[in-house]
């Protein structure tokens, strides 16, 4: 009996060491990231929320088997990603971010030939909740990432804040 729960503890703190030594990858990072741009451009915070955030586990889930960058065209606004190695949900938005020294807020346009649409929808002043996921793929290979938005953005005509 005492082997078992020895065992079962040893087990537990292993778990416990292993997640956090998954740097980069928990919500508040995903927040973190999130809040930063947010914060450069003066608008406020957003928030984890349990719901968005299994609404992304969900769907990050099911792209596993081909980790294809396909929206899931669900209530939410949403943000992909894939990379190998060590890519992490922070890299992720650091990636979407980037995409700020191609937007034009005083014309509301992606400079010509670039995308954008990542970059407004972490920013977008009215998506106050967030969700993401980040899953391996099945090749063992690529790392799979979704951050989902609630209330969703990017709407034609809008300006992002």
């Amino acid at each position: 009996m005492e082997n078992k729960y020895l065992y079962l503890l040893t087990f537990l703190t292993l778990a416990t060491l292993s997640h956090h030594s998954h740097a980069q990858n928990s919500n508040q990072d995903f927040l973190n990231a999130h809040n930063t741009a947010r914060s450069q451009v003066g608008v406020g915070p957003m928030v984890w929320d349990a719901v968005v955030a299994q609404y992304a586990l969900n769907y990050t889930n099911s792209r596993i088997g081909d980790c294809g960058l396909v929206h899931s065209g669900g209530p939410y606004g949403e943000n992909l990603a894939k990379g190998s190695g060590s890519f992490t949900g922070t890299a992720a938005v650091n990636l979407w971010v980037a995409e700020k020294a191609d937007y034009n807020y005083a014309t509301n346009t992606c400079a010509s030939g670039k995308v954008c649409g990542h970059y407004t929808q972490v920013v977008w002043r009215n998506s106050v909740r967030l969700g993401c996921a980040r899953v391996l793929c099945s090749n063992g290979v690529w790392w799979f990432i979704t951050c989902s938005y609630d209330p969703p953005g990017n709407y034609i005509g809008q300006k992002p804040y």
